[in-house]
């Protein structure tokens, strides 16, 4: 299951030795809730190795616009803290699984 990721509890996410995957999104977005079950079967299968959350951008505002988020769903990939990929739109498991595979 994917986690809940907040303007308050991002940074233990990002200080810790696993990769992250944050899906930012938003209650209302059609493609948001289309990729939402692909996003928690990737927490499911890459649990243990990879922390992917998703942060509500209608609830938090601090994060979103640290990092330029001005379309959902976005997702960021970070490694050692540090954002390493990113993408924009909805997508398939493919293919944000094989980004998710580059942060090994």
């Amino acid at each position: 299951m994917a986690l809940e990721i907040t303007d308050g509890n991002i940074q233990s996410y990002l200080s810790g030795n696993k990769p992250v995957v944050v899906d930012f999104w938003a209650p209302w977005c059609g493609p948001c809730r289309a990729i939402g079950p692909v996003i928690e079967e990737l927490a499911d299968e890459y649990g243990g190795r990879v922390v992917i959350g998703k942060c509500n951008v209608d609830e938090n505002t601090d994060l979103p616009a640290l990092h330029g988020i001005r379309n959902v769903p976005t997702l960021l990939f970070f490694k050692d803290g540090k954002i390493v990929d990113k993408h924009v739109g909805a997508a398939t498991k493919s293919v944000l699984a094989d980004k998710i595979k580059a942060l090994f």
